[in-house]
This record gives C-alpha cells, structure tokens and sequence, in this order.
C-alpha cells in the first residue's frame, strides 16, 4: 500500500503545482472588472479549453508543420524557427478558439469580456503545459525542477494569458460592435509577434542564461499589466 501512495501523491502534488498558478491568475483576471463580471461557468469551460484541447490541436499541428521542417532545415535552426514562428502561429490560432464556443460567445456583452476569456484560454494552456514541462523536469536536480516551476508559475503563464487576451479583444470587438472579421486580424498578429518575441528571449542563448530569463520576467509582467489596465479602463465606462 505505501508502496503504490508515493506515485499517486507525487502526480497529485505535481498537478497542483503545476495548475495552481494559472488558476489563481484565473481568479485576479476575472475580478479585475468590478462591474458585470463572467459567470464562472464560461470562465471554467474557456480554461478547459486551453488546458485540453488547444494542447492537443497545438501539439498535432506542430508536428505536422515540424517534421517535414526538420529534415529539410539544420537542427539549429529547426529549433529556433520552431520555438520563434511554428509555435507561436499554432498556439495563438487554437487558444482563442475558446471564445467560439456558444456558452462562452453568449457572454461577449462587453469589449474586456474578450481580453478576459481569451486571458483565461492561455492560462489553461498554460496550465497543462506547466504539467508536461515539470514532469520532464522532475527526475534532475531538485534546484532545477524548483527554477522550472517558479519560472513557469510567472513567465510563461502571463505571456500566454497576455497574448491570447490580445486575440479575444479583437474577436470580442467584432461581437459586439459587430465589425468585420477581418478587424481580429491585426490582434492575432500582435499576439503572435508577442508570443515570438518572448520565445526568442528565453531561447536566445547570446543574451545568456539570467539577463534571458530576467528580461523575459519583466516581459511577460509588462504584457499582462497592459491587459489589467485595459479591462479596467473598458470596465469603468
């Protein structure tokens, strides 16, 4: 019996570590409006979401565009067009998908109602990723498994959140002000190059190991502010 408890208690303490930071940005992004806040079912399925099936979309299309990539490219730059371009495009595409969902799409009342859904999409994907990351990490050096998941709990989850909130202003601007389509447009490319940029911080490795990781930090807490700041200022008119 004791043999079989420690595996269950590691998974389920890794699961917690892993979504717990997303979980509670969840909860801050949502309350960031004061007035007409999201119904937590629209908030729950557009994280669920993120955490399922943008993973998966994102995973397969990825290997799809990858590995034809990989044998015509050198490895070198495979990774880097791959960490810089294919997967940014790819997840920037999926995530905001959440806020087609008809139960999410009903509450796009508001032009933040788009940042915060979309917000909530990445942190879900986030969220599931933080599991992957940190479970590859787990078997090393416990220092670098606890870096893994503190940089992870801050960076890489803002980023996420930021990004595919600039998506979900531009698709809840159409909804509701009933614009063209194409108005999305100019926000998925911005929540693109913010994605890419991010990604060539921490892969750039001439910006060496901390001022990498130290800009990225600064970044990705820049973004999300930005995004705060916008909800309340849409909020407060």
């Amino acid at each position: 019996m004791s043999i079989g408890f420690y595996p269950v208690f590691r998974s389920l303490a890794l699961i917690a570590v892993a979504f717990l930071p997303p979980l509670i940005y969840v909860i801050w992004i949502r309350n960031t409006e004061r007035y007409q806040r999201e119904p937590w079912k629209a908030i729950f399925l557009s994280f669920i979401w993120g955490a399922t099936i943008a993973i998966i979309a994102s995973g397969i299309l990825e290997l799809f565009f990858g590995i034809p990539l990989s044998r015509a490219i050198h490895r070198n730059l495979y990774t880097i067009v791959i960490a810089v371009v294919i997967a940014p495009f790819i997840e920037e595409l999926v995530k905001p998908l959440a806020l087609t969902m008809n139960t999410v799409r009903k509450e796009l009342d508001e032009v933040e109602d788009g940042l915060i859904y979309g917000a909530v999409a990445g942190l879900g994907f986030s969220a599931t990723e933080n599991l992957l990351y940190e479970w590859s990490h787990l078997s090393k050096a416990l220092s670098l498994f606890i870096f893994v998941v503190v940089f992870r709990s801050i960076a890489c989850c803002l980023i996420h959140a930021s990004a595919t909130a600039l998506t979900g202003y531009g698709y809840g601007m159409a909804i509701i002000k009933k614009r063209w389509k194409l108005t999305i447009i100019p926000f998925f490319l911005l929540a693109i190059f913010i994605h890419s940029f991010y990604n060539f911080i921490v892969s750039m490795k001439f910006f060496g190991g901390i001022v990498g990781i130290t800009m990225a930090i600064i970044f990705s807490i820049g973004c999300i502010r930005w995004v705060r700041k916008k909800i309340k200022r849409l909020d407060a008119r």
